[in-house]
């Protein structure tokens, strides 16, 4: 299993940021693999809701179906599954200052014959956590 993790802060309150990260559809925004994610039912966005995500990753195209685990005041949890990997996207949020503290981390585990994958994946996914880092402040910075 690779995991990544990354603490940083942004400018808006956690009553802003959770609901705008519980609504994965907005991953284009703050996700730099994704490059398409919609929504597959309707109605509010609550635990259950699920999208159809398009990444890109070191130039390969996958498509995972997430669905939102978990919605607390200060937890987000995404699971994203396809026939190759299961991916656990768990986002806590807790005030900081007049902000947020987020804390992004990720398991991902390779199923069949991509766990052969692996130790490269850890490679990617630990630059693609510093970048999702970035893309995040910069899209919850424009939100406050």
């Amino acid at each position: 299993m690779t995991s990544v993790e990354r603490t940083f802060t942004v400018t808006p309150p956690p009553a802003v940021v959770i609901p705008y990260l519980a609504d994965f559809g907005n991953a284009t925004d703050w996700d730099p693999g994704t490059e398409r994610c919609e929504r597959n039912d309707a109605g509010p966005v609550a635990v259950g809701a699920n999208w159809h995500n398009v990444s890109k990753i070191m130039g390969v195209s996958t498509e995972l179906t997430y669905t939102l685990e978990k919605l607390t005041d200060d937890t987000v949890v995404l699971v994203g599954k396809n026939d190759s990997a299961t991916s656990v996207d768990t986002i806590t949020v807790r005030p900081h200052e007049t902000g947020s503290e987020i804390t992004y981390h990720v398991d991902l585990e390779m199923k069949g014959a991509a766990k052969i994958g692996t130790p490269v994946m850890k490679l990617v996914f630990e630059k693609l956590g510093g970048d999702t880092e970035d893309q995040m402040t910069q899209a919850l910075n424009r939100l406050g």
